[in-house]
């Protein structure tokens, strides 16, 4: 009896009921719900989920998306040369064991600069199915793609980051290419024209920081948002009927020298010519400026029927700046939503504007319900807008008034106090800087 009560003491546990259950679940997952796991982890996760069973342990070598990040791959040295192979080794090892398509493939590691490796891996790429390549070149001088980028006519999304870009002459565009993203990036004028006309079913643009071309030429038919802020000329769409999403920044001071005219049109005429569905439109940093240039009309030919929301950014003390927002506020009648910041780096103002007044005459927006006004001062010129809209807003709910400074605060809560409100339950909030 001894002995045998020896030997039972020396058999190993058993585990208990629920837990022998619980290892059998993680072991016995379908197929696509590894698989879907797997593509809420990042790269690192996923490759330690080999430990997990022997079904885990070369799953996510049929990864799609494939994300080379700073989450996703950690790599700990001091020395530049060593961190730069261990990341290409790893790259490398990847791709070297992978199988199957690959759908996404995302290189925006902060340490890795543009090296020649990466040629080799969109090489690998171009041969493949890709469908979203992200390329992000954080260190360095800006990475000059190869041309073998241009034939991935499989990609539906692209993002580029510190890139030179010479497409071949043979270039077409990307034909299923739906959106594209461009960010501190030299390029031609011409071969960026060819490339945005050249991608029949683009519906997303962003482009900024750019350098090799001053025209913003858009020509794209299924273009239904545009994001852009850069240092240019001009700008100009065309067939770009179904645009409804617009941010555009210039982010130089075009000043008085370069007073642009176009005759009986001027630069706010055509700019929204092609526009006649637009939505949403952002008008950032001096753009209120170059949309002022030429003749302003008191309003837009065909007024913008379908914009509900609209941000300008605007100096006050410019007249021809606030003849242009007046202008963009008559031609709105739908309008729900506006944001007026102040611009306060050029204060003084570009001629007299004694006589600003007379041009806030009574107009009714009838569908103006929320109005924020950010980096104001109290200077007469913005007390006049603020009064206007105040006076003319009949659904009005709520306006944000958050000033530049503490200075005069008080004063300014004063004025707004004084200002008749066409709407019985508008909410004037004050905010402190």
């Amino acid at each position: 009896m001894l002995v045998l009560n020896l030997q039972k003491q020396r058999e190993p546990p058993e585990l208990p009921c629920n837990l022998r259950i619980e290892v059998d679940r993680i072991s016995n997952l379908p197929g696509h719900i590894i698989d879907k796991i797997l593509s809420h982890l990042s790269l690192r996760d996923a490759v330690r989920t080999s430990i997990l069973s022997t079904k885990w342990r070369y799953k996510w070598v049929t990864l799609p998306y494939l994300v080379f990040d700073n989450q996703s791959v950690l790599v700990s040295a001091q020395d530049q040369t060593l961190v730069k192979n261990k990341l290409v080794s790893i790259v490398d090892h990847v791709l070297l064991l992978h199988t199957g398509p690959i759908h996404k493939f995302k290189l925006s590691h902060r340490d890795l600069q543009g090296v020649s490796d990466i040629d080799r891996w969109i090489l690998f790429l171009s041969r493949g199915s890709v469908k979203e390549f992200i390329l992000e070149i954080w260190k360095g001088h800006r990475y000059r793609l190869p041309s073998s980028i241009y034939s991935c006519q499989k990609l539906i999304h692209l993002e580029l980051f510190n890139c030179l870009l010479k497409p071949p002459s043979n270039f077409n565009g990307f034909r299923s290419l739906k959106s594209l993203d461009l960010q501190h990036i030299t390029m031609d004028q011409l071969a960026f024209e060819h490339m945005i006309s050249s991608c029949p079913l683009l519906e997303r643009l962003t482009l900024m920081n750019f350098d090799g071309f001053t025209l913003l030429n858009i020509h794209a038919p299924n273009l239904l948002f545009f994001d852009v802020g850069g240092v240019f000329e001009d700008v100009s769409f065309r067939d770009t009927f179904h645009l409804a999403v617009v941010s555009i920044g210039l982010y130089v001071n075009t000043g008085n020298e370069r007073n642009l005219a176009f005759g009986s049109t001027g630069n706010l005429i055509k700019f929204f010519a092609c526009l006649p569905h637009i939505q949403r439109l952002e008008v950032q940093s001096f753009f209120l400026k170059y949309l002022a240039a030429g003749t302003i009309p008191g309003k837009l030919p065909k007024p913008c029927v379908d914009l509900s929301f609209l941000s300008i950014r605007i100096n006050f003390n410019d007249i021809e700046e606030n003849l242009a927002a007046l202008c963009l506020l008559r031609s709105c009648p739908n309008l729900q939503e506006l944001e007026m910041l102040a611009r306060t780096e050029d204060q003084a103002p570009s001629r007299a504007a004694t006589n600003i007044a007379e041009n806030f005459q009574s107009f009714p927006f009838n569908q103006l319900r929320i109005i924020k006004i950010v980096g104001i001062s109290g200077i007469r010129q913005e007390l006049y807008f603020i009064n206007f809209l105040l006076a003319n807003t009949p659904v009005l709910e709520r306006m944000t008034v958050k000033p530049a400074s503490m200075d005069g605060g008080w004063e300014l809560v004063k004025e707004l106090l004084r200002f008749r409100r066409a709407s019985m339950h508008a909410e004037i909030i004050y905010l402190d800087p």
